[in-house]
């Protein structure tokens, strides 16, 4: 499996990882007041889609670029 079908899937359930971890915050705040690791649960899955996100937008450029060059040689 190359290296963006990877990311492509990893980013796939860091999502699905993240939306649980908010729908545990909204069920906790409802609740009561929630512990602080309830709270920042949702934001190491958050950074990792970010990077993950911006690696996934970047790659049509980037090979667009790729593309170019080797036409141009």
């Amino acid at each position: 499996m190359s290296l963006t079908k990877s990311i492509r899937q990893a980013h796939r359930w860091l999502s699905i990882i993240f939306t649980v971890a908010v729908i545990a915050n909204f069920v906790a705040m409802g609740i009561g007041t929630p512990p602080s690791w309830v709270v920042y649960s949702p934001l190491p899955p958050l950074f990792l889609l970010l990077f993950s996100g911006l690696y996934m937008f970047a790659l049509p450029y980037t090979a667009a670029r790729r593309s170019t060059q080797n036409i141009g040689r």
